[in-house]
């Protein structure tokens, strides 16, 4: 199976992020790489790396701590950020709640993943930051698809899909009001086999839980669902040990495995070959409606 497979990246893709990534250094003030721990914003570090080298990223990271994370994404988060010697400023959804800005919500399907807004718009206000650098793909969801590389953001941290400027002959336009900022996606035109071929070229360090391992789960609308205590589970819903991987990471109640073997990467890229389903499709935040990836971005998700 894994010799019917190319595994070439191609460069054209790393040479057009690499601009982009000089471009925003040039042309914004302040600049932040929003950083989840997951694969698509390791890439972009790497990415930044090379852009800057061999002088150091110019621009801290930004994570935006649910606090309900998966522990070995954190644990990596800091592994990454200690030895490559990055300024990381870690802004907690459990102070928003504290201060009365967003309510917990309640009920079997309650999330923090929404509320993790509020806290980004605080965190980019305080920060004083006209861009937000991000690994969203166009591949990904069909909201995402309509974004351009620099996407504008209202002085309310907003998005309108018929406000977003044209983007030809590469040209990035930079130039923004008072209050807006720019949302910036260096690997919008990657896709999700891209970005593992390019983990694999460049042998990067990722999170465990990308690579088979057992676990707790549940089973809940036809999804795998990690066990733990930030889940509220009904009385039927027993926890069991299953061999599972995860082909994204986000909050751990909005984020479902896929039963999995594959504990190397060549297998990751061979698996991902036959999905019948998109990345995405393990993401249950994205179930809520068919516009809900829409709606958040219009409040001023990511």
């Amino acid at each position: 199976m894994t010799n019917q497979i190319n595994w070439e990246f191609p460069q054209a893709l790393e040479d057009e992020a690499i601009y982009i990534l000089r471009e925003t250094a040039a042309q914004f003030e302040k600049p932040v790489l929003l950083f989840s721990g997951g694969k698509d914003s390791i890439t972009l570090v790497r990415l930044a790396q090379k852009a800057f080298f061999p002088g150091k990223i110019p621009f801290p990271l930004l994570h935006v701590d649910t606090g309900h994370n998966f522990p070995e994404t954190i644990q990596f988060r800091d592994w990454l950020v200690e030895s490559l010697g990055l300024d990381l400023i870690v802004r907690s959804v459990q102070d928003s709640i504290n201060q009365g800005k967003v309510q917990e919500e309640t009920g079997k399907y309650a999330s923090r993943n929404a509320l993790q807004t509020v806290t980004l718009l605080d965190a980019i206000e305080e920060g004083k930051f006209d861009a937000c650098i991000g690994g969203a793909r166009r591949d990904e969801e069909k909201a995402r698809a309509k974004e351009r590389i620099f996407s504008v953001r209202d002085e309310f941290g907003q998005w309108n899909a018929k406000m977003q400027r044209p983007e030809l002959f590469d040209i990035l336009n930079g130039k923004i009001n008072i209050g807006e900022n720019v949302r910036v996606f260096p690997i919008s035109n990657w896709t999700e086999l891209d970005v593992w071929n390019y983990i694999r070229r460049e042998k990067l360090e990722i999170p465990s839980i990308y690579f088979a391992h057992e676990r707790e789960i549940i089973e809940r609308d036809g999804l795998y669902w990690p066990y733990s205590s930030y889940l509220n589970t009904t009385a039927d819903e027993v926890p069991f040990r299953q061999t599972v991987r995860f082909r994204t990471v986000g909050d751990m109640t909005c984020t479902a495995a896929v039963l999995s073997e594959a504990d190397k990467l060549e297998d990751i890229i061979a698996e991902i070959m036959e999905a019948k389903i998109s990345e995405r499709g393990a993401r249950i935040d994205d179930k809520r409606s068919e516009a809900a990836m829409e709606k958040r971005k219009q409040a001023g998700y990511f």
